[in-house]
């Protein structure tokens, strides 16, 4: 049976602007997945989120769960997908969390690269363009993607 990845990015603009205790720093759905057609490598998958993760990475960010803050259109997203409870391994990442990755650590064999898998070459470049690009106004800090498979 296929895994397949779901989610957004958030961005969280007024945090950067106004500081993070603002009650208008709050995150807003920035880009669903699905418009950025990343598909479902389970490699990279494996290495960012531990999911179908037969390659022995170690993966960046594991079960995580829903933001606590999530974005109300990332919630909207999220309960229109689905019930909850056919939803695994949902987690996050921040943008400034993937910049500080060591894109050359590899899986157990020592043959595949976070940078091969998951890298600016792969199906995962739109998503990197789109968190630095909104990292870029934004700050680093206030971009995130939230994903969940089924």
């Amino acid at each position: 049976m296929s895994t397949d990845v779901h989610g957004m990015i958030e961005c969280r603009p007024m945090a950067r602007l106004r500081g993070e205790d603002d009650e208008d720093a709050v995150w807003h759905a920035a880009i669903d997945l699905f418009l950025l057609d990343i598909g479902n490598a389970y490699d990279a998958l494996a290495c960012l989120f531990g999911v179908r993760n037969g390659f022995g990475f170690h993966p960046l960010a594991e079960g995580r769960g829903l933001p606590a803050d999530a974005s109300d259109g990332l919630r909207d997203t999220f309960r229109a997908w689905g019930d909850p409870s056919d939803a695994h391994g949902t987690t996050w990442i921040g943008w400034a969390e993937l910049e500080a990755a060591d894109r050359d650590e590899t899986d157990a064999s020592g043959r595949l690269s976070r940078r091969s898998v998951a890298g600016a070459g792969t199906h995962w470049a739109p998503v990197w363009d789109v968190m630095r690009t909104l990292a870029g106004v934004h700050g680093s800090s206030y971009v995130r993607l939230v994903v969940w498979f089924d």
